[in-house]
This record gives structure tokens, sequence and C-alpha cells, in this order.
């Protein structure tokens, strides 16, 4: 009988007899050992190192870029909806004249937290000093605005009395920089949609006094939203007593299905109702795809370090012939032999993917302190409000997204492992010891 069969014998055997189970510490000690590689190995070594630096990087740059997606989605939901309802309630029958008591209807429905009537019109704004900018002019109730917090929270100069009073108006931050505005200046608005003459229609022009000045944190709607008091924004578009539509903003935003028939029911009148996903639909479809993507090319970062992981251990098992062929003479199974090598390189994956989680999850809490000393050390501005809408870098990590991440790269890690291990446990001794 063989010797390399005595172990295996004793392996199955049961009773007072030494048993040598799977990843036994002889196991572990032998692949810890090929981990430390001598100086006429420092190749191997290195080609090891680059894969445990490859897996790190990859796992931490998958876990960075989803958690910054996630941020940017997070943060435009907040925006977007934060200013807009979840569901814009439309007429079909006629025009809202009934809106107050209407209001009230769907706003006992359960899960809606505020419903807001609203008066929108375009306008072009311009001040005194000569600037002039397109805008969006939304008439609505000075009490359903202070419920409002995006933007009743987020005043930075002035405040909503001269709003409540009637005469005044909310402007966005970035509109008031670019008309040079501060709070008491005048605004004048021009709406091509004026009084009727018998020599056509005439643009109507009037100026307000600018009560408020408000900063959401999104460029887009800090320079071209204005409120206007729901009265006057009813004057000033000739929709004297009634209004365009209700925007009614739900405490579950997923939950909108259910709350359809509920919201037709309670208005009794034929109503058209829109939400936030089919208003959005392009946009946040976008923004899958796109974290889709990214996901699979940064994927490819990993894979070439397993890549690595392979072509590591085959030279190690190229240059461990030898001592493979005396292990198996001194009884260590094939088994063993395959648990040996694939604990050398299942440890590379393990470590880098541990480190690359840490590494992830460090640059994810100081991402907007890295992005100010990286724009400090460059002189240039790497987050430019103007072109991505948010004042500063967001990153949210997912425990999901970052779970899948850390299974992938230990999943691929391990896989590569097989087929050097495999390669290792089919060595014939007699073969690797013919010519020592």
């Amino acid at each position: 009988m063989a010797v390399g069969t005595a172990v295996d014998q004793q392996e199955a055997t049961s009773g007072s007899g030494p048993v040598i189970r799977p990843f036994s510490t002889f196991e572990r000690l032998v692949a810890w050992r090929y981990l430390r590689a001598r100086r006429k190995e420092a190749f191997i070594s290195v080609i090891a190192g680059f894969s445990f630096i490859g897996i790190m990087l990859g796992v931490a740059t998958l876990i960075i870029v989803m958690a910054v997606m996630n941020g940017f989605r997070t943060e435009l939901v907040s925006r977007i909806l934060g200013i807009n309802g979840h569901i814009i309630v439309q007429p079909v029958d006629g025009p809202f004249t009934d809106y107050p008591a209407l209001t009230e209807k769907l706003s006992a429905v359960p899960g809606i937290k505020m419903a807001l009537p609203l008066v929108e019109g375009q306008v072009l704004a311009s001040s005194q000093a000569g600037g002039n900018t397109g805008a969006l002019v939304r008439g609505a109730r000075a009490e359903d605005l202070t419920k409002l917090k995006t933007i009743s929270g987020n005043i930075k100069s002035g405040d909503m009395v001269g709003f409540a009073a009637g005469d005044g108006l909310l402007i966005g931050s970035r509109m008031a920089a670019q008309l040079g505005l501060r709070v008491g200046d005048l605004i004048t608005l021009t709406s091509p949609e004026g009084d009727i003459t018998p020599l056509g229609v005439n643009p109507r022009i009037k100026s307000y006094k600018v009560s408020g000045i408000f900063e959401i944190g999104m460029s887009e709607y800090d320079a071209s939203i204005i409120y206007m008091p729901l009265e006057e924004a009813q004057l000033y578009f000739n929709a004297d007593g009634l209004v365009q539509s209700i925007e009614l903003f739900v405490d579950n935003p997923d939950d909108i299905d259910n709350l359809r028939p509920k919201l037709e029911e309670a208005a009794g009148r034929q109503i058209f109702l829109t939400d936030w996903r089919q208003r959005n639909q392009t946009f946040f479809s976008a923004l899958q795809v796109e974290r889709n993507v990214m996901f699979m090319i940064l994927t490819l970062i990993v894979i070439v370090a397993a890549l690595n992981i392979i072509s590591g251990l085959i030279m190690l098992v190229k240059d461990k012939g030898s001592d493979i062929a005396i292990l198996r003479t001194m009884g260590a199974s094939s088994g063993a032999i395959m648990r040996i090598f694939f604990m050398t390189g299942a440890a590379i994956g393990i470590v880098g993917t541990l480190a690359g989680v840490a590494l992830g999850v460090v640059v994810c809490v100081n991402i907007e302190s890295i992005r100010e000393f990286f724009s400090w050390v460059s002189g240039t501005v790497l987050f430019d409000p103007e072109l991505y809408f948010l004042s500063q870098l967001p990153a949210e990590m997912n425990f999901g997204e970052t779970l899948s991440v850390v299974v992938m790269a230990l999943g691929l890690s391990f896989i590569a492992t097989i087929i050097p291990a495999w390669r290792a446990s089919r060595l014939d001794p007699v073969q690797a010891l013919r010519y020592e």
C-alpha cells in the first residue's frame, strides 16, 4: 500500500486514533508559511502583493462609487421632491374653483402629509440693476409654505412676514445674486399672458418687493423659482378664484399606488393624478442604468486582481513541487494539499477585501474633506455646483450593496484559488522528486 494513502485511511477510521480534520492546524501552518515567501521567492511575493492591492482598491472603489451615486440619488430625490409634491392633482371636468374644500378632502386621506394648491406661470424677472432671467412663479398660500420646510426652513435672509401679508415675494439665492437683489429691493416680473386689448394681448409687467431669500442647495431651483402669495398670483396670471393644480406630499413616496384609489374617492370628482415617478421616470432610470454600468465596469478591477491570484498561485505550485511531493510521501492527502493552497490564495482575497472595505468606509465618511483637499491642491473646483446642482459631494453607504461587493470579491477570490489548488493536489510525487 502506498505511503500517501496511510493518512487517508486514518482519516476515514473512527476510534481512539488521531483524526486530521479539514483546515487543521497543520494545513493552516503550511499555508501561512507559503505566504511568507523567502528572498529567492520574492517575485511570487510581489505578485501576491499586487493581487492584494488590486482587490483592496477594487473593493474600495466599488464601495465609494456606489456610495456617491446613492448619495446623488438621495439628495436629488429629497431636493426635487422636497419642493415638488409626490402626487400632482389636476382637473378633468372643470377648473379647481372649489380648491379650498378639495384641499381639505385630500388632506384628510390617511398617508397624505400636506396638500398644496398652486398657480404657476413663466415670467421674465429683472431688477433695477439691469439684470434679467427667466423664472417660474409659484403662487402658494403662506400657511402651506410655512409647512414646506424645504423653503421656510432655508430662508437665508429676510423672513416670511411680507409674504404672509401679501406684499412680498420669496426668491432663490442664486437668482438674487444674478440679479443683484437683496431683501427689500424691487423685482420686476413680465408675463406674456397679460391683458387682452383690441390690439392683442399686452404683456403684464409688475414690480414686487423681495421679502425673503431662500437657498435649497440645488442650484437649478435656487436660480429659477419665485414664490408669490396665492391671491396675488391668481390676479397676476388671470386665474381669479381657481388654481391650476394641487400638489400632495405623502408620508411614504413608495406607497403611491395604494393612495390613488383613495384620493379619487375622496375628491368626489374627475381628477388626473401624476406621481413623482412618472414625472421623473427618464431621469431616475438613467441614474439606475448608470449605477449598474459603473458596477459592472469597476468589477473588472476585482477580476483582474483575482487573475493575479491565479498566476501567483500557479507559480507558487510550480516552485513548491518538491515540497508538495515530500508532504504527499509523508502522508498528506491530496485534499490536504488542495486546502493548503486554497487557504494561501483565499487569505489574499479575504485580507484584501477587508482592507478595501475599511478604505472605502474611511473615504466615504470623509469624502467632502477629501474633495476640498484635492480642490485646494489642484487649485480647481472638482465638484462645481453649477454643473451638478448640489452644493457638496454626497456619499451614502448602503449595507446591502456593500455586502454584495464583499460577497462578490470573496467569491471571485475563492474561485480564483480553486484551479491552482486543484493542480497542486494532482501533482504526482514520483514525477516531482525524479530529478531532485
